[in-house]
């Protein structure tokens, strides 16, 4: 019998090609779509979970509170001593261990490279994360000082295929080290990935960082700190004791300002977004938004196969109306029509299958992931699969199967079937709701091309074109003069400006202003970021001042007292005006003096926060990154002389640098790759849309043929016909648009809402996405119009 079923429905799939080929096309790139988006949503959502203690591991967090009680900075790191205080204060709390995040210049040999991700880690990492030691003793490989372990692709960069353990690396040229051991790369879906891992131990040293800095230093929050908790422990009890915690530690109140916080380790990549994190996270909001665009495109996808499936069913009335007079029972008719449709489902989904197959090398050089076909070998991904399968062809197949089969025989040999499918409401609302989803797609498309395009655009207050980004080493401030002196020797280069930060980078410093109230210097309320420069600066960036001057070379008090503020702290702090701030005192944590000069505001952070209120200050010491205003005739060789420069002063460093529109482009990257993901997808919801219009007018121009007919023989033209098959599709595609609408106004809204400074959602917007809604769908169906319009009566009409 199933035998017999499989052949009637090769012969259907044969028999009308087209239907065939829309139907399997549709349903495998809608499917294919949501497999892709699936598989990233997946690599998505498993982060940090390989770890045995996932979900007992929860990092501690920092928030700092300004004396009104808003928030000023939160970071994800935090100061040395909380860590064995916690663990001394809280004998539940089974592991407490802290990582602090470097580079460094290594050398060995004739290998001698700059290097990041160098972790600082405390001997008991193993116990609280999942490392693979491949070689030396997990439990004694980080017990002593000036010990180091290397990740595998950093131990054969360096060292070959020898055994690395036990031999002598130097760092920063400075001291050396003994390899105690490999490990294996953490997987591409952990949030930190160490190439190092050096002893903690070692900080002890004076010469690193101190004993006594490790106690006390209360104010570097550079240590990722994670506690390891007890099966089924409530963190919250955890956190409602750290504000007595610091309150005895650090002063009386001290929780009044600093406030401490979990976050466990699996919701760090998609739910912290701290000012301070040790890689870029993702966003739970962008795995919502593309579950929604994978769920609506196989919608859609499905939307369009029930819609052909059950207009080619009229068809097929008059075949189930034979059947059912020799002797066919519904059950067998009802298996008839089932199988068919599951096995063109099933024919979708291997070709789905092969499309991902190709597909993904192309996503992951978009996403920079490491996504791979195994993800769908999962077995929730195969019961998914099978699900959707079975979901779709059930589905798809069940109008015909029950609805056709219920009816007497003589009905369906009358043709009352197939006139009441002419007009059918369900595929009409499916119509609506596949353009409708594919609307909201193309407008949010818009909206977010539009944002980057404003963010691109927007005026930042200084240069960032043709700034080239050097760090300088530390040993370098004594004779900073006479290298910036070389480095403008070339005529391509126009100005060398030191910094503590560079632009596009977070402002973590921040400290309470003071004023003069009457006669002597009071606290504001009021914290104000800080950064510190060179007389260089402004001009590199060609900042423009609204009041007062530059640090000068003219002034030497400007390095011990000189302040420039921008506008906005100039407003916060109560001045109305630029030039009334100039002259007076001002304090900055334990620095006093005057305002010198303000600025105009600059967006030194991203679009995503808003200008913040800032002071700068001339401290040699605290200026670590040099930026380089080239001009642009030659890059190429100022390129060429700044790095002769820099092997002339620093022959032991490698030479790197970066451009800051390269730097900024970043900050705004997940961003692009959202527009361009839209972009792609609302491209196939709409493609997959008009392949079910193409096929719906297809059959209703079949299903219309004498109609067409009849009309040309009584004088109808072309163009009334084609009038007349495609305005009942256009009305559709209209409701469809005013539905989506306020749907994608909302959901948009909601996103530009993250962005400090954002475009606005024009009206033509909806204008746009509409006419290309409209317009697709009128020239897919006026295709299959005009075929039939341009029709031989005759041969429509000559069976009657």
């Amino acid at each position: 019998m199933y035998k017999n079923y499989l052949k009637i429905a090769l012969r259907n799939l044969l028999k009308h090609k087209a239907f065939s080929f829309i139907n399997i096309s549709g349903v495998a790139i809608g499917l294919a779509c949501f497999l892709l988006l699936a598989i990233y949503v997946k690599d998505e959502l498993s982060y940090d979970r390989f770890h045995a203690n996932a979900d007992r591991i929860y990092r501690l967090s920092r928030t700092f509170l300004s004396k009104d009680g808003s928030v000023s900075l939160r970071l994800g790191h935090a100061a040395p001593p909380f860590g064995p205080l916690i663990k001394q204060d809280f004998p539940e709390v089974e592991q407490v261990v802290r990582l602090l995040e470097t580079g460094a210049l290594v050398r060995y040999g004739e290998h001698l490279f700059n290097e990041e991700n160098l972790f600082v880690a405390e001997q008991n990492v193993f116990k609280v994360f999942s490392f693979q030691v491949t070689n030396g003793n997990p439990a004694k490989a980080l017990e002593n000082p000036f010990s180091i372990m290397f990740s595998r692709p950093m131990a054969e960069k360096y060292f070959g295929k020898e055994n690395p353990v036990g031999k002598t690396i130097r760092l920063d040229n400075q001291l050396d080290y003994t390899v105690t051991g490999v490990f294996e790369p953490l997987p591409a879906q952990s949030h930190f990935h160490p190439s190092f891992l050096v002893s903690f131990s070692t900080l002890n040293d004076p010469r690193v960082y101190g004993a006594e800095g490790l106690r006390s230093n209360w104010g570097n929050n550079s240590f990722s700190t994670f506690l390891l908790l007890p099966e089924k422990y409530d963190a919250k009890k955890l956190i409602k004791a750290f504000p007595a915690f610091q309150d005895r530690h650090i002063e009386a109140k001290a929780s009044s300002w600093s406030v401490l916080d979990l976050t466990k380790l699996t919701d760090i990549h998609l739910y912290s977004h701290l000012d301070s994190e040790i890689e870029a996270n993702g966003d739970i909001r962008y795995v919502y938004m593309f579950s929604a665009i994978a769920i609506f495109i196989l919608i859609i996808a499905c939307i369009n196969y029930m819609n052909l499936a059950t207009a080619k069913s009229a068809t097929r009335a008059k075949e189930v109306g034979m059947r059912k007079v020799i002797g066919a029972v519904r059950s067998q008719l009802i298996n008839q029509f089932l199988s068919e449709s599951i096995l063109l489902v099933l024919v979708s989904v291997v070709i789905a299958i092969l499309i991902v197959v190709l597909c993904l090398p192309y996503l992951n050089n978009f996403t920079q992931k490491q996504l791979t076909f195994n993800a769908l070998l999962d077995p929730a991904f195969v019961c998914i699969l099978i699900s959707i399968t079975l979901f779709t062809g059930v589905i798809a197949g069940s109008y015909p199967a029950f609805f056709m089969t219920s009816f007497q025989p003589i009905s369906v040999l009358k043709g009352k079937i197939a006139s009441a499918l002419k007009n059918g409401r369900l595929r009409q609302s499916l119509v609506v709701l596949q353009f409708a989803i594919a609307v909201v797609l193309i407008i949010s498309t818009a909206v977010v091309y539009n944002q980057m395009r404003y963010i691109q655009n927007y005026k930042l207050g200084y240069s960032k074109d043709q700034i080239i980004l050097l760090g300088m080493p530390d040993d370098s401030a004594t004779n900073t003069e006479s290298i910036k002196q070389r480095l403008k020797e070339n005529s391509n280069i126009k100005e060398v400006g030191r910094s503590s930060r560079i632009p596009s980078g977070r402002l973590l410093d921040s400290w309470s202003a003071y004023v003069m109230k009457g006669d002597s210097m009071a606290p504001t309320d009021i914290t104000i970021k800080s950064l510190s420069v060179d007389e260089d600066f402004i001009p590199t960036y060609q900042i423009e001042m609204a009041a007062g001057r530059n640090f000068s070379r003219e002034y030497p008090t400007d390095k011990t007292n000189g302040f420039i503020l921008n506008e906005t702290a100039i407003k916060i702090l109560g001045w109305k005006n630029p030039a009334d701030a100039i002259g007076n005192r001002f304090g900055y944590g334990d620095i006093r003096g005057e305002i010198i000069g303000v600025t105009k505001d600059y967006h030194f952070e991203s679009l995503h926060q808003k200008v913040a209120p800032i002071v700068m200050f001339n401290q040699p010491g605290r200026m670590g990154r040099v930026s380089v205003h080239v001009s642009g005739g030659n890059l190429k060789e100022a390129i060429s002389h700044i790095e002769s420069v820099w092997k002339t002063q620093f022959p032991q460093t490698p030479f790197s640098y970066e451009f800051l529109d390269q730097r900024f482009g970043k900050l705004y990257a997940t961003e692009e790759t959202q527009q361009m993901l839209f972009g792609i997808f609302a491209g196939i919801a709409i493609f997959i849309s008009c392949l079910g219009l193409l096929g719906l007018s297809m059959f209703m121009a079949e299903l219309r043929t004498k109609e067409i007919g009849v009309r040309k023989v009584l004088g109808a033209s072309v163009t009334s016909i084609v009038t007349l098959l495609s305005q009942d599709f256009l009305k559709l595609v209209i409701i469809a648009i005013l539905i989506a609408s306020p749907i994608a106004w909302y959901g948009m809204h909601s996103w530009l809402e993250d962005f400090a400074y954002h475009t606005e959602i024009n009206w033509w917007v909806f204008a746009l996405a509409g006419i290309i809604a409209a317009g697709i769908a009128l020239f897919t169906v006026s295709f299959q119009s005009i075929k039939a319009a341009l029709m031989n009566p005759v041969k429509s009409l000559r069976s009657e």
